[in-house]
This record gives structure tokens, C-alpha cells and sequence, in this order.
């Protein structure tokens, strides 16, 4: 059984030690897309650090149709916050680059350049980067390389996505941003469409080993298998005489 409360607590201390020893008084900076993940990271920040010490940087790439679950959140959690729109930083790549970039390269590009968005404000105000991924999410690639999936910190990347929504309730947070669907900015679909299962059939699959589609099973499996590189330490040559 997992025990939210418990869990929960002892990821604010985890947050705190962690500042205390990789940048005591720094701040905690969360990039805010209006999902539950980025949702609940800030809040958990929130706890250990106190607001004061939290900034949200909100980065659409020109026109979000969900801006406004991300404000909520901000405004909610009374965080200091700033607005980042990439879209130029994204056309000015693209335009320069000589050559069609292929369709992953330009899905990809955005994340990145929220993560180097995230990094200068980080640098310029004292702070820590906050990675917001989900073990779930993690477990089968859904995160960009150098984009979402890296961070300074990572308070919920060991918990599933239906075990960060339970913290999220304890957190007080609203409902509208917890049980927010997630949904592909792209295509308009949404993630557990793109990936062929549920999360609630993965995160059964991860903490139990069951699951009772023999076909999701395989596409879950493949999808572990495919991404974990994304997860481990770049390799590095290491000479035999040194």
C-alpha cells in the first residue's frame, strides 16, 4: 500500500536536505506548463523551501491553449514567476538552420529550449533547476532528451503518475490541475492515445508486474527497453593506461 502522507513528508525533507547541501539558500525554479507534474513539484517546493524561494517560469511556445491552468497554479501557489515565450527562439533556429529538419527534431526543439530558458533564469537568480518527470513517464520515454527529462533535482521520478496525483490532493492543490488530462500540444491527442495504454494499466505493470493485455505488455517492454539510455550517464572513454 502506498502511503501518500508518509511519502509525501519525506520528499519536502528530502527537498530541504538537498538544498541545504547543494545550495543552501538558493531557490527552487519550476517550469510551469499547467500539468500535474510541474503542478505538484512547485507545491512540494513550495513546502520545504517556502514560496519565497520558489520561481515558476512559464515558457509557451507562441499560443498555449492551457496558459491559464499554468497561471492558476502560480497564483494559487502565490510563487514569484515569469513568462518566457520561445516561439522566436524556435522559428530563428529553425530558419537557420540549412537544412528540413525532420518532424522528431522539431517536436524535440521546444523542451530544449525550455531547458536552456530555465537554466539562464536558474543562473541569474541564484538557483536550482527543478526536474519535473514521473517514474511512469520515465519508464517509457515520454520526456525529451536534454528537455524535460533533465534537472538539478528530482522530487517525483521514483513515484507513479497515480502516486504523485495522490500527494497532489494532500498538497491542497486544485483538482483541475492534478486530474488534468495530458494532452500532446502537437497533435491535440492525448499522451496515454499516443501511447497505446493507460497509465493506470502502466503503473500497475511497474509496481506489480502484472498487467492483462499480452499486447500492452510487449509495447510497454519495447518502450522501456528503447529509452533507457535516456536515464543513464552519457558513456565516456575511459583509457586503459591512466
Amino acid at each position: 500500500m502506498f502511503d501518500a502522507a508518509k511519502v509525501k513528508d519525506e520528499c519536502v525533507q528530502w527537498i530541504r536536505d538537498f538544498f541545504e547541501e547543494n545550495g543552501k539558500g538558493c531557490n527552487a525554479v519550476v517550469g510551469i506548463s499547467g500539468g500535474k507534474d510541474s503542478s505538484i513539484t512547485a507545491a512540494l517546493c513550495v513546502e520545504a523551501l517556502g514560496r519565497e524561494r520558489v520561481i515558476g517560469v512559464l515558457m509557451p511556445n507562441g499560443e498555449q491553449h492551457d496558459i491559464d491552468m499554468a497561471k492558476l497554479l502560480v497564483k494559487h501557489l502565490d510563487i514569484r514567476h515569469v513568462v518566457v515565450n520561445i516561439k522566436d527562439a524556435v522559428e530563428g533556429i529553425i530558419s537557420n538552420i540549412p537544412f528540413e529538419l525532420t518532424e522528431q527534431s522539431r517536436t524535440n526543439l521546444p523542451p530544449r529550449i525550455r531547458m536552456a530558458t530555465l537554466y539562464a533564469v536558474s543562473q541569474s537568480n541564484n538557483g536550482r533547476v527543478a526536474n519535473t518527470c514521473n517514474l511512469s513517464e520515465d519508464w517509457v520515454g515520454y520526456s525529451t532528451r536534454y528537455g524535460d527529462s533533465v534537472g538539478d533535482f528530482s522530487p517525483c521520478s521514483n513515484l507513479t503518475v497515480d502516486e504523485v496525483k495522490q500527494i497532489g490532493r494532500l498538497l491542497g492543490l486544485p483538482d483541475v490541475l492534478v486530474d488534468k488530462v495530458p494532452i500532446d500540444g502537437l497533435c491535440g491527442k492525448t499522451d496515454e492515445d499516443n501511447l497505446g495504454f493507460t497509465y493506470a494499466e502502466l503503473d500497475r505493470y511497474i509496481r506489480t508486474g502484472e498487467i492483462d493485455n499480452p499486447a500492452k505488455k510487449e509495447r510497454i517492454d519495447r518502450l522501456h527497453r528503447l529509452n533507457k539510455f535516456k536515464l543513464e550517464l552519457m558513456p565516456s572513454f575511459k583509457p586503459s593506461e591512466i
